[in-house]
């Protein structure tokens, strides 16, 4: 029995790495920024909630699962910040991991794959929140931190303004709030204004 659990505690050796993958993202407080694992907890966290909040009619299972494998790919392909010029191609080699770890001899979720690829294509509502989330929590911790990772990369209001504009479709109570937070970092000097 004892070799049978051998290729499990590999693989879950393997997953501790999404904690070596830091974010642009400072947590609260400013001290050091968040890394990827911290932030697949707090989105799953935060989607629960919000689901909630919003009387939404999902899986909350479903939502769970996708908040926690959305940024496994990431234990290859390191973090893409949203406003990089690689954004367009980091999907592949994050995908490639994703393949890697669902073929792991110690990897027991059959649907890993599957699941992370609902939460990279998908349009289900579970994928759509989550989508909105994942860029919320970045947004609300620059607001928090007086825009310090917008400021230290020179990021331009009409950015911001791009890379959240599909949030109001299927959100706009959490679009408005954050259009309004927006423009309250433009005029404190956080976002340059174009």
């Amino acid at each position: 029995m004892s070799e049978q659990i051998t290729p499990v505690t590999d693989y879950f050796l393997e997953l501790d790495a999404l904690k070596l993958v830091n974010r642009r993202s400072y947590i609260t407080g400013g001290e050091r920024v968040e890394n990827s694992a911290e932030h697949s907890w707090h989105l799953a966290m935060a989607c629960w909630s919000l689901a909630r909040t919003l009387k939404l009619e999902l899986s909350e299972e479903k939502l769970l699962k996708l908040a926690l494998v959305h940024d496994l790919g990431e234990i290859d392909a390191g973090d893409t910040f949203l406003y990089s010029s690689k954004r367009d191609t980091a999907h592949t080699a994050e995908r490639a991991c994703v393949k890697r770890l669902a073929a792991h001899p110690g990897n027991a979720i059959s649907d890993l794959a599957t699941l992370w690829e609902e939460q990279e294509t998908g349009d289900s509502i579970e994928a759509k929140l989550l989508k909105a989330v994942d860029r919320l929590l970045p947004f609300l911790l620059n607001i928090t931190n007086d825009g310090r990772t917008w400021r230290e990369l020179a990021v331009k209001k009409s950015q911001v303004v791009q890379a959240h504009a599909f949030i109001e479709n299927d959100f706009p109570e959490l679009h408005l709030w954050m259009h309004s937070k927006i423009q309250m970092a433009t005029k404190n000097g956080w976002l340059e204004d174009d």
